[in-house]
């Protein structure tokens, strides 16, 4: 079967997508799951799902699959009979997001990886159907309520800084593969206490909780369906809501309110603020928080000089981008850079 592409421009897609009044629905699942064929996996789901209307990034990987979707609101139910009558699929779960608009993805991309989350885990003997055990948000909030509890936020630091369960702590990198042997050393003196891990949707601390099982710890659980599912929890079943602020997700909408706490602040100026951006400057893309003044005074622009670029003629502009190629050997324009400089020192 023939490699199975988008041939329309992206920007082509979008705008139809964001002129469409069709109602969408933004979804996000994930399992571990063993598909030894998965180029052929990725094949077929790629037919199926495009003849639904479905929009997103999927990761396929002989461990399994990752998925941030969205679809025709009316197709959801057409959706569901297919993922499910797939080998091992019967029993997924299926995020849906807590903000939403259906204008989340304009392309669908389904591409083969080696893992669905890259890990840097190498050792043989590790095992992912050894995970920790699950908890809903009802048990979630139980456990908590005991102060000797560990919370651990399995996520990046841009996407703790702008909204985190209480008490939890960060594992202070930005990469998933650095914070598993960081989380195991942060927590070597606590082998038999109660640990839960959490992230977005439950896929990055599923694995954790595997990792640190893997590492000798007894008493390791995570969040099942992650924030996300858990705020759908506490919302449907009026439990108290133990998460502080903004959910980042990764899609346009780059954040779900969950609760009305602003915890972060402006880049720029530091006025309370948890709007993530990409830096307007197309050759920086940098990710960063802006509030509305400095939006506005930098064009959403990161820095005076990316402001400045913006100005440029294009032809100055590429002639800016391929001087930052040439001075940094490792920037990449697609490539969201964290933190890259702040304006004010």
């Amino acid at each position: 079967m023939p490699v199975l592409h988008n041939r329309i421009s992206r920007k082509e897609l979008k705008d139809r997508i964001l002129n469409d009044p069709t109602p969408r629905t933004t979804i996000s699942f994930y399992k571990y799951i063993p598909i030894q064929h998965p180029e052929e996996f990725r094949d077929n789901l790629y037919l199926s799902l495009s003849g639904l209307g479905v929009l997103g990034r999927i990761y396929i990987a002989k461990e399994g699959i990752n998925a941030q979707i969205s679809l025709p609101t009316a197709q959801l139910e057409s959706f569901k009979t297919y993922l499910y009558q797939l080998d091992g699929f019967n029993d997924l779960r299926l995020n849906i997001a807590v903000e939403d608009d259906g204008k989340s993805f304009f392309v669908l991309d389904i591409k083969v990886r080696p893992k669905i989350v890259a890990d840097g885990i190498e050792d043989p003997t590790f095992d992912m159907s050894n995970k920790g055990r699950y908890v809903n948000a009802e048990k979630f909030n139980e456990l908590t309520s005991h102060t000797e509890t560990i919370v651990i936020d399995m996520r990046n630091h841009y996407e703790f800084e702008v909204g985190h369960f209480q008490d939890a702590q960060e594992i202070p990198s930005d990469t998933f593969r650095e914070q598993l042997p960081m989380a195991a050393e942060m927590l070597a003196d606590k082998k038999e206490a109660n640990i839960i891990m959490y992230c977005t949707g439950g896929i990055r601390c599923e694995k954790a909780s595997a990792f640190l099982l893997h590492k000798g710890f007894q008493n390791v659980f995570h969040l099942e369906g992650g924030i996300i599912n858990y705020c759908r929890q506490v919302k449907e079943k009026g439990l108290e809501n133990k998460f502080i602020g903004k959910n980042f997700v990764f899609d346009e909408r780059l954040g779900e309110r969950i609760s009305p706490d602003i915890i972060a602040k402006c880049h720029q100026c530091g006025k309370p603020a948890d709007t993530h951006v990409n830096c307007a400057n197309e050759g920086c893309h940098l990710l960063f928080i802006q509030c509305e003044d400095c939006a506005r005074n930098y064009e959403g622009c990161c820095s005076d000089e990316c402001q400045n670029v913006t100005h440029l003629p294009i032809e100055e502009q590429k002639e800016w981008l391929q001087k930052q190629l040439r001075e940094q050997p490792h920037f990449n324009k697609s490539r969201k850079r964290y933190h890259k400089h702040q304006t004010n020192g």
